[in-house]
C-alpha cells in the first residue's frame, strides 16, 4: 500500500522488509547532488590543481566505495551485489558542481539508497579535500532523479515516469 511504513511491523518495532517473494528484475536508480563553492575553489578542483590530489578522481572511487557499502550503513537497507556504479562531476556554473551517480542491479529490491549514498559520500570527499581553501562550501539538494524496475515501475523527477 503507498504510504505505508513497511521498515515496521504491526507493534511499531523495526524490521528489515522481506523481499523474498518478489521477482529479480533489472533495477536502475539515478541520484545527484550540488556542491557549492568559491568560484576560485572549483576552478582548482577542475584543473586538478588542489594540494591534495585529484578531487574528482578521488570523489568518484569514494561515491563508489560507499555506493557498495549503503547496506552497511543504513541499518534496515539490504546488502546488494551491485552490478554497476558510476559517479560524474559537471560544473553547472563558475561555483557549483553537480555530483551524480547511477548504479545498476538485477535484484529484489532496488538501489535507490545506493545512488543517494554515491553522490552524498562523493559530495562529502570533495568537502573533505577542498576544506583547507573553502570551508564555506555548501552542499545541497542530495536527491533521487529517476529509478526503474520493480513493481512500483519508473520514476522520474521531470514528473515524466
Amino acid at each position: 500500500m503507498a504510504g505505508e511504513l513497511t521498515h515496521f511491523d504491526d507493534r511499531g518495532a523495526s524490521r528489515m522488509v522481506d523481499v523474498s517473494g518478489k521477482d529479480v528484475t533489472a533495477r536502475l536508480a539515478r541520484a545527484s547532488a550540488l556542491v557549492r563553492m568559491a568560484p576560485a575553489t572549483l576552478s582548482l578542483v577542475l584543473d586538478r590543481k588542489l594540494a591534495k590530489g585529484d578531487v574528482l578522481e578521488v570523489a568518484r572511487l569514494a561515491g563508489i566505495m560507499a555506493a557498495k557499502r549503503t547496506g552497511e550503513l543504513i541499518p534496515l537497507c539490504h546488502p546488494l551485489g551491485i552490478d554497476s556504479v558510476e559517479v560524474a562531476f559537471l560544473a553547472v556554473d563558475a561555483a557549483t558542481l553537480r555530483v551524480e551517480s547511477t548504479v545498476k542491479v538485477q535484484a529484489r529490491t532496488g538501489v535507490e539508497m545506493e545512488a543517494l549514498t554515491a553522490v552524498s559520500v562523493a559530495a562529502l570527499t570533495v568537502y573533505d579535500m577542498c576544506k583547507a581553501v573553502d570551508r564555506g562550501m555548501e552542499i545541497d539538494q542530495v536527491r533521487l532523479e529517476e529509478k526503474s524496475g520493480g513493481k512500483s515501475g519508473i520514476y522520474r523527477r521531470d514528473g515524466s515516469g
